[in-house]
């Protein structure tokens, strides 16, 4: 099943380097989720026996709202998402997932990506597994098991962000339309009972935990006035830092995807009338302007931002950071102390948001990207934990307004329940 997914997305390799870089998200997610590379020599990895369990496999949907919305993938299909009825007590509360897999900023790198699931749903798998967040199993999903659950395809390449009137008229079929779909399907839970909730999540992983961000407020405002709605974003917290030879890889990035699909209508209007849009796009600009509640799960030492924004393959052409970019354990001390440093920067932009009493966070020292999706690093047995609470009590202290939740790990290598990835 995964063969296909890797073999279009490896076609993104032809593009130029600033396009490639981040568009690889999708690559590099596929062989996080599907194979999970941990470090082989460290005493918290599970075998394979203690995180497998059944399949929850739940069917996909194509949007009945998106095609009189003219709400189109990248290549003109319709977009869609999975959808798991709640049950008992959780038959009011409602947890949407946006999918991520990072971003197209150009006519080649979108015109590729139209070409793979991550800007077709003609690729789409007609199931998807539910893991973590999403899971139906309490021991793995303790607090949402019975919710409605729902994970949103992503096939825009814009965060859900994307809008027609940047679309080109010289006969390139490319739709920019993220932000219909976005509507689309939201208006279609809506009318599936959502309207009704009592409880709601929005959540995503990557480009789609910056997705949560731009449309927490969205979110909240079409549910019930008296429901309980927050969003959690993990692994969406990007910065705006340059690579290590001084070059701003990510925000020249985002300045181009902004630029080419539209996205800026999309964004906090409060930052884009300060600044230029694209620079919109990092959370540390706009974080402290979203009005509902949000929980930041994100590790310091994040692998794809060190791989594609911090040491971008651009930046290491005399490949002396090759053997530290696929495994944190061969850094040596000055590229550690490089490393710490992006930490340092991660305190510095979540500095002011951490005296938002409504909000949380889970900072670990892992290195690792999405953490929500898969049961063994949700909630297990083996689970990273900072004061011995795993990301999925955390997440469910703070929802449920227990105690206030606001857990920054130490720096690396201090926590021993880290999974942290090994892509040598």
């Amino acid at each position: 099943m995964a063969i296909p997914r890797l073999t279009s997305l490896l076609r993104i390799r032809k593009l130029a380097k600033s396009d490639w870089l981040v568009a690889t998200i999708g690559f590099v997610l596929t062989l996080f989720f599907l194979s999970f590379f941990f470090d082989p020599t460290s005493d918290s990895v599970p075998s394979v026996d203690r995180i497998t369990s059944q399949p929850d496999l739940v069917k996909l949907t194509l949007s009945s709202k998106a095609k009189e919305r003219e709400a189109f993938c990248l290549d003109g299909s319709l977009p869609g998402y999975h959808f798991h009825k709640g049950s008992g007590s959780g038959s009011k509360s409602w947890l949407v997932h946006l999918e991520g897999g990072g971003w197209c900023s150009s006519i080649a790198s979108c015109s590729a990506r139209a070409m793979t699931m991550l800007g077709s749903s003609t690729y789409f798998e007609d199931e998807v597994d539910f893991q973590g967040v999403l899971s139906s199993d309490p021991s793995q999903n303790p607090e949402f098991f019975n919710w409605n659950r729902v994970k949103i395809r992503y096939c825009d390449g814009a965060s859900f962000a994307g809008r027609p009137e940047a679309e080109f008229k010289n006969g390139t079929r490319l739709f920019f339309r993220g932000q219909l779909i976005w509507e689309a399907i939201i208006d279609e839970l809506l009318s599936m009972g959502m309207s009704d909730a009592k409880q709601g999540i929005l959540t995503g992983c990557s480009a789609g935990g910056l997705a949560t961000l731009i449309h927490c407020d969205y979110f909240r405002d079409h549910l019930p006035k008296d429901a309980a709605v927050k969003c959690v974003s993990d692994g969406g917290f990007f910065l705006n830092v340059p690579d290590v030879l001084g070059h701003p890889t990510m925000r020249s990035f985002y300045h181009d995807v902004v630029n080419l699909q539209g996205v800026n209508k999309s964004l906090d209007q409060n930052c884009v009338a300060k600044t230029e849009p694209s620079k919109c796009m990092f959370p540390q600009k706009f974080l402290n302007n979203i009005k509902t509640p949000v929980f930041l799960v994100n590790p310091a030492y994040d692998f794809w931002q060190i791989q594609h924004v911090l040491v971008p393959a651009s930046a290491d052409l005399d490949k002396s950071w090759a053997k530290c970019r696929l495994n944190i354990k061969e850094c040596d001390a000055a590229q550690m102390k490089v490393l710490h440093g992006f930490r340092s920067s991660l305190m510095d932009a979540i500095g002011k948001f951490h005296q938002n009493k409504a909000g949380g966070m889970f900072i670990d020292s892992c290195y690792t990207h999405c953490q929500t999706l898969m049961s063994a690093t949700w909630h297990s047995p083996t689970s990273i934990r900072i004061e011995n609470k795993t990301i999925a009590e955390s997440v469910g202290d703070w929802y449920f307004n227990r105690k206030p939740v606001k857990l920054i790990d130490c720096p690396y290598p201090c926590n021993p329940s880290c999974y942290n990835l090994n892509f040598t």
